[in-house]
């Protein structure tokens, strides 16, 4: 193998590795914010739970608009 062609490899090597660190870091941030919205969700539909063992109506009720 010639001394330039693995320089080649060697220079696209170093760069698959920083993309994959780079990568690794999104992919880590994106599940945190999965992991929030997860929690964010499971607490509200809790809440719409309780809310509805209180006797609230979680009805919609159709309303005339108040400018008819």
């Amino acid at each position: 193998m010639s001394e330039s062609r693995l320089v080649e490899l060697e220079i696209k090597m170093a760069y698959q590795e920083d993309l994959v660190a780079e990568l690794n870091q999104i992919v880590s941030s994106q599940q945190l914010q999965i992991d929030r919205l997860t929690a964010t969700c499971e607490l509200l539909h809790e809440r719409i739970k309780s809310l509805s063992n209180q006797g609230g109506s979680l009805e919609i009720v159709d309303e005339v608009p108040p400018h008819y």
